[in-house]
C-alpha cells in the first residue's frame, strides 16, 4: 500500500482513501479481502486464503487497477 492511502472495512467491502488528494475508491469485494491483507508487502501471486481460481482471476484485474490509480506501489 502506498503510505499516503489507507484502507478500511465497509458494509460493502473496502473503502480506499489517498491523503495525497481528495480521492475514494469503493470497492464491492464482501468479506473476499480482509481490510489487513493490503497491511503487509505481498508479492503478486498472493492472495487471501481460500482464494478460488476464479476469484484470484477477478482479484489480480483489481490489484492491476489499485497499481494504477496509485493506491498500491510495486516493490
Amino acid at each position: 500500500m502506498h503510505p499516503a492511502c489507507r484502507v478500511r472495512r465497509e458494509g460493502f467491502g473496502l473503502l480506499f482513501y489517498d491523503a495525497r488528494g481528495p480521492r475514494l475508491l469503493f470497492a464491492e469485494t464482501g468479506n473476499l479481502v480482509p481490510a489487513d491483507f493490503f497491511a503487509t508487502v505481498r508479492g503478486s501471486d498472493e492472495f487471501p486464503e481460500g482464494t478460488s481460481e476464479q476469484q484470484k482471476t477477478v482479484l489480480r484485474k483489481f490489484f492491476g487497477q489499485l497499481l494504477q490509480k496509485g493506491f498500491l506501489r510495486e516493490q
